[in-house]
């Protein structure tokens, strides 16, 4: 939701709740969408994630496959699916207390 936010300039209250105007109904999603592609969730998981059911994860990731068809739509969220690969990719780090080799930030 951060990265659809900062993106797509939608607040992340906008994108919260039951009632939703169409800002914040369509940047929710794209967030669903990025959860479902970008992480691999099923739709199960990103509705259980982000407080919705099934049906409304699935019309999300249809909507926002549509969406795709505006290149710059399509350009940025394959930048954020990128992203989001590349974190995940990444190999886990131990943040053992008192370690010195750390140093300080």
């Amino acid at each position: 939701m951060q990265m659809i936010a900062l993106t797509f300039d939608v607040p992340i209250a906008a994108m919260r709740g039951d009632r939703l105007g169409l800002k914040g109904c369509r940047g929710r999603w794209l967030a669903i969408y990025l959860a479902h592609v970008g992480y691999g969730w099923t739709l199960e998981r990103v509705s259980l994630a982000f407080g919705v059911t099934r049906a409304t994860a699935s019309t999300g990731c249809r909507w926002s496959e549509d969406a795709r068809d505006n290149p710059a739509i399509d350009a940025a969220l394959d930048r954020m699916e990128q992203t989001l690969r590349h974190i995940c990719d990444t190999p886990r780090l131990e943040l053992a207390l008192g370690s010195a080799a750390g140093g300080a930030a």
